[in-house]
């Protein structure tokens, strides 16, 4: 038997062993061994893998770049929190051809009813799982097994007829076209059936008008419906024949269902989509706090994998904590705690190599400068504006930090001489120091102070986003400046946004605001950052590592507008003038309330519970929850269905009321419900509301984590009327 690939397997800099690398035949699972024992070390699945990252794009790899080109190194990143795997192949060739390789077999898929639609990966993984003494045949103690693994809590005797139904060869066992046949059987889906036959004429095929007619009045898609429905048979109708007489089959109709195109979030909004050419402080932006730790905020570990995780999530506002180091070499870490510290250097590697693999015209990159370092490069934006627009500044990276002197000093040019002031200006540098005299500091010592903790050459890269304390909206107004940003925590800003709503949005109208965990979080744990997004803060900072519904609701706001981490704030908070309260939606400037009406038809293949016993069935019930201003603020849920995680049918419909749906989220929440204990959470889905796509969707659940957990979904029907 065939060794297979002899790479090295790295854990740290010091830590380097060769093992044996090889693809099963099941095309499934990747086993190594040890080089000098022959032993097999582990294995793991191909459905474990999230993603694969060529180079040095990991902390480990970074400390090997002197020693081993990036062309041999690649990093496999696992669902979850299973620590990930980095490799160093002999050649580029090696690593091409498993970084390729592996790419090809984690694609994501959606689930599909045939053989011809679905793919093969997903069949010869449950095959796998259930042939437990690995003899390429299944029989019935093993189709058994099989069940429990996939949810279903069916009746023996109808598995038994399931089973033999599909034994065509009366072998008592399933093997090949038997399998896929008693899978194909097990999956079938009625309530698609039923509604493909309502709009079919003879129950076996949808005609291009009759796929029509479904696309204008369930899908309410109005605008060139018979294009698309020519696309979406091309697309997805397994049969050749079919596709030639342009007619869409129940194999096809599924597979659309199922598809991009049946998704409940708008394909068209998956894109960047939204004017990128307004001012900065117009744009909601995917922010984090403390980016370097991956635990908590005391002890946990400092790693660049912190920025690379949040990056890769479309996050486009760093935290970078920089403190003098040995020999003057700053570190990154949280000051005056115990977490772990990490080079600057490769912080700023990272962000180089990082930052603008995640778009073909990256937004700009934003982050809260290091307050003691001496970066040895800056980087000044020549005739820059006091309103940067995200177009304008691709590829750059902004940051925000105390400055010395004004950023207008800048504008005329390092070296420069400055030239004469008008009378007007005369009078507005006179205007701020007698505030600045009025608040207690004057504008000598004040400067003289920030000549002493920051470094000029720092300063100098500060240029759009200026730190200034926030006293009030009435200070802020009459002397800050667009290019200036304040920080607050998230006790103060609750206060601001109880007492003065209004005024906050008026004021996110025009400067950025940054709101941060309070100081207590010592867990990681984070606040709503609804309410925040609800006054116009653009960078409400939250800890990316720890999962739960804070972090679901940013990637869902984030998740559209090519996921660039940049969405434009509706036109009524972007108005200076603004007369918008969040605390009363009757103050927004427009239409009334909507009705959202939601009616949840199924479930298609839903996970276990995590740690739960081999034989345990989860009772799923879906609840819908609302986030939006506060009079929107709802949730309802379904009954629970007993022992059916596989398929379980609720057609239940809840409806809600929604006064400001631009600012609405929609999370689709599945558990598990116990009667005697808190219910457990099975998977979720969070999108905004201006991105929901009304008709019959499939949700596709993503865990905990925020990753993909395919195949399972939920089939709904969406309607939205005023």
């Amino acid at each position: 038997m065939q060794q297979g690939t002899l790479m090295r397997k790295v854990k740290s800099k010091s830590w380097k062993k060769q093992r044996y690398f090889k693809l099963q035949d099941d095309c499934m699972t990747i086993w190594y061994q040890s080089k000098r024992t022959g032993k097999t070390e582990s294995a793991f699945s191909i459905s474990d893998v999230e993603t694969v990252r060529e180079g040095h794009q990991s902390e480990v790899l970074q400390s090997l770049a002197e020693e081993f080109p990036p062309e041999c190194c690649f990093t496999i990143v696992f669902y979850g929190r299973r620590g990930n795997l980095d490799l160093i192949a002999g050649s580029a060739e090696e690593a091409q051809c498993w970084v390729q390789g592996l790419r090809q077999l984690i694609e994501p898929r959606f689930f599909p009813l045939t053989l011809t639609l679905f793919s093969p990966t997903w069949i010869r993984d449950w095959f796998q799982k259930a042939d437990k003494n690995k003899d390429g045949r299944m029989n019935f103690k093993e189709v058994q097994h099989l069940l429990k693994m996939m949810n279903v809590d069916m009746n023996e005797d109808h598995a038994l007829r399931l089973f033999q139904d599909a034994d065509k060869s009366e072998s008592g066992t399933l093997e090949g076209e038997e399998f896929v046949l008693f899978y194909k059987t097990l999956t079938q889906r009625e309530e698609v059936l039923s509604l493909f036959q309502e709009f079919s004429e003879d129950g076996k095929k949808l005609t291009l008008l009759e796929l029509v007619d479904f696309l204008r009045q369930e899908q309410l898609e109005d605008e060139g419906t018979e294009e698309l429905a020519m696309e979406l048979i091309d697309k997805y109708e397994p049969s050749e024949t079919a596709r030639a007489r342009h007619v869409l089959s129940a194999d096809g109709f599924l597979m659309y269902l199922c598809s991009p195109e049946g998704s409940i979030f708008n394909p068209q909004h998956r894109v960047l989509w939204q004017d990128m050419n307004q001012p900065l402080c117009h744009y909601f932006i995917s922010s984090s706090h403390n980016t370097y730790l991956i635990e908590d905020q005391i002890r946990g570990q400092s790693s660049i994998e912190g920025y690379i995780r949040a990056l890769k999530r479309g996050c486009r506002c760093l935290e970078v904590d920089c403190w003098d180091g040995p020999n003057g070499e700053p570190m990154v870490y949280h000051g005056h705690t115990f977490t772990s510290k990490i080079p600057f250097r490769e912080v700023v590697s990272t962000l180089g190599k990082t930052s603008w693999g995640i778009s073909s015209s990256p937004p700009p990159l934003m982050g809260t400068s290091p307050p003691s370092s001496h970066p040895r490069r800056s980087w000044a934006f020549q005739g820059a504006s006091l309103s940067p627009i995200p177009q304008e500044l691709k590829h750059k990276i902004l940051l925000k930090g105390k400055k010395i002197g004004r950023l207008e000093d800048m504008l005329d040019g390092p070296g420069d001489e400055v030239p004469d002031v008008s009378d007007d200006d005369n009078g507005a540098e006179a205007e701020e120091e007698r505030r600045r005299a009025k608040v207690g500091i004057s504008w000598d010592s004040a400067l003289q102070k920030d000549k002493e903790t920051v470094a000029q050459a720092l300063s100098d890269c500060v240029i759009y986003c200026k730190s200034v304390s926030f006293r009030d909206f009435q200070e802020a107004r009459s002397h800050s400046r667009p290019s200036e940003i304040s920080s607050l925590s998230e006790a103060k800003a609750r206060k601001l946004i109880r007492d003065a709503g209004n005024e906050f949005v008026r004021h996110n109208a025009w400067q950025l605001t940054r709101i941060y965990p309070s100081g207590m979080r010592t867990d990681s744990s984070n606040y709503s950052p609804q309410e925040m997004w609800n006054v116009g803060c653009q960078i409400v900072a939250l800890n990316f590592q720890t999962a739960g519904m804070e972090m679901d609701l940013c990637d869902g706001l984030f998740s559209q507008n090519g996921r660039c981490g940049y969405v434009l704030k509706p036109p009524f908070m972007r108005d200076e003038e603004t007369l918008f309260n969040p605390s009363d939606p009757g103050s927004r400037e427009g239409p009334g309330p909507i009705t959202l009406t939601i009616q949840v038809i199924s479930g298609q293949q839903l996970p276990k519970v995590a740690n739960s016993k081999d034989r345990a069935i989860i009772d799923p019930l879906v609840r819908v929850e609302i986030y939006g201003v506060p009079a929107d603020q709802a949730r309802q849920e379904t009954k629970y269905i007993e022992n059916n995680g596989f398929n379980p049918y609720w057609d239940e419909t809840l409806q809600f009321q929604l006064h400001v749906p631009e600012l609405a989220l929609v999370r689709f929440v599945v558990e598990d419900y116990d009667k005697t204990s808190r219910n457990d959470f099975v998977g979720q889905f969070t999108l905004a509301f201006a991105n929901i796509k009304p008709g019959y969707r499939h949700i596709h659940l993503l865990s905990k984590d925020g990753t993909s957990i395919p195949p399972s979904s939920l089939f709904v029907h969406i309607r939205i009327t005023e």
